[in-house]
């Protein structure tokens, strides 16, 4: 059996490191239809299907390779978007090192299928054919169900939701559709493009999404229920940013990651002047964090002309929560890491800028509620770093907006709506959650995840009569 496996991953091109760095182009480049075959062939089809059971929404997996592996492509479609209806995105920023290629087979001799890989090229493959895939449709049921927020747990449950017959509203607070597709992965990971495809698939479905619409301002979920929705959604995601409590903190040039990339992605600075919105950034710039957000934040300043830019990690490259492959591009493309170290206090000048940033190293003691060895200040060690612009990556939290003007919603100390982990069904009567609102930040495909199980759920309160 292990003679006829083969080991041999198929790389994914990508666009050469001094080149990328100064452009917003996407940096993976995708399959060719050769490349696609060759890693398709990969899979041996397991009877247990580990894959299925890793991912969050449980693509057919081995379904959607075999058909590739014959050239059947609109076959290979058909069984990717019957279970997950963002396939573009997901095939770009899932991690699916840690979810379904973790369980592969053969990633037992360290090779599994590239998954993720082959989701995109046939996502991408749909996209540039304009193949539009047959939707099973239940039946019209004349149900109005309400869904808040755009994001992938909204989008993934009004799918689901319309696909079930009803009347589908998503009520986006922002004047785009996406949530953090649009406004917090960069362009050079997520095309805004893809994102946009995946937004319109849903729309096809005869999902009607209001722009523009702060639910808990321009109307509570208490008036969107007293307007005859039956069933709400809550997909509103944790938008509200984390911050270090340091002196200086409140210098310009120093910016909490969530406005830095909203700036960037939503309101294209990256393409200033044509659209005036300006991010200042220096030439030496330090990203405090170590997830995924900082290395977009990090990536974002060099290609909008830092010279110098630092990742500021208080842990080692061990405890790293962020993507292995995102790491890897910061490094390619010159971001310098500083791990343990911490910022103690941000220096300004006379002007209010920031200047300057005092830092301490750190050593690892023992693990703390996380799993990971706990960072301990080493007595002076202090050091001052120069810098223009700084941005705190240290995650967020979620918005208080709703759960405030909504009568009987339960909320956790940390903000976060008490949902059921399986139904996502909430303490306020036929109303549901999911995604970043009831976890905190977390990844994609587990909003995803939660979406469906919700939508699920909303579908079988709605056909017993509700």
């Amino acid at each position: 059996m292990a003679e006829k496996l083969n080991l041999n991953r198929v790389d994914m091109p990508k666009q050469e490191p001094s080149i990328r760095a100064r452009n917003y182009q996407e940096v993976a480049a995708g399959f060719t239809a050769e490349m696609a075959k060759e890693e398709a062939d990969r899979c041996i089809q397991c009877h247990k299907r580990n894959c299925v059971a890793g991912c969050p929404v449980n693509i057919d997996i081995p379904d959607f390779i075999a058909a590739m592996r014959v050239g059947n492509m609109t076959g290979a479609v058909d069984a990717l978007k019957s279970k997950n209806a963002l396939p573009g995105v997901c095939g770009r920023v899932c991690p699916q090192e840690s979810q379904c290629e973790k369980v592969c087979v053969l990633a037992k001799k360290k090779a599994p299928v590239g998954i993720g890989r082959l989701e995109r090229y046939v996502a991408d493959w749909a996209l540039k054919e304009g193949y539009k895939e047959e939707v099973k449709m239940a039946r019209a049921t004349g149900i109005k169900v309400a869904v808040v927020g755009s994001g992938p747990a909204g989008l993934t449950a009004a799918a689901d939701l319309a696909k079930g017959g009803h009347k589908v509203t998503v009520f986006e607070a922002l004047h785009v559709a996406g949530g953090v597709l649009m406004y917090g992965i960069p362009e050079f990971r997520l095309p805004k493009d893809i994102v946009q495809s995946e937004v319109d698939f849903v729309k096809s479905l005869g999902v009607d999404i209001k722009l523009d619409w702060v639910v808990g301002r321009t109307l509570t979920v208490d008036e969107l229920q007293a307007e005859g929705y039956k069933a709400v959604f809550l997909g509103t995601g944790a938008g509200l940013p984390m911050f270090l409590h340091l002196p200086g903190e409140n210098l310009g040039g120093v910016y909490s990651a969530n406005e830095f990339l909203t700036r960037i992605n939503l309101m294209k600075a990256y393409r200033f002047p044509e659209y005036r919105t300006p991010v200042i950034v220096g030439e030496t710039v330090a990203v405090i964090g170590g997830g995924n957000v900082a290395m977009d934040a990090a990536r974002c300043a060099l290609r909008l002309g830092a010279k110098k830019v630092y990742i500021i990690y208080r842990r080692s490259r061990v405890e790293m929560p962020a993507r292995h492959e995102e790491v890897e591009n910061a490094e390619e493309e010159g971001i310098i890491f500083k791990l343990l170290t911490n910022p103690v206090q941000f220096r300004g000048n006379d002007k209010g800028q920031v200047v300057s940033m005092e830092c301490v190293e750190m050593e690892l003691g023992e693990p703390d509620a996380s799993g990971r060895r706990r960072p301990i200040e080493k007595k002076g060690s202090e050091f001052s770093i120069d810098v223009n612009t700084a941005v705190i990556a240290l995650g967020t939290a979620p918005n208080p907006l709703v759960p405030s003007t909504s009568t009987g919603l339960d909320v956790t100390d940390q903000g976060m709506v008490t949902a059921d982990a399986v139904t996502g069904l909430t303490s306020k009567k036929a109303v549901w959650a999911g995604g970043d609102v009831t976890t905190g930040a977390a990844t994609v495909i587990s909003a995803m995840g939660a979406g469906k199980r919700s939508a699920a759920d909303m579908n079988k309160y709605l056909a017993n009569g509700a």
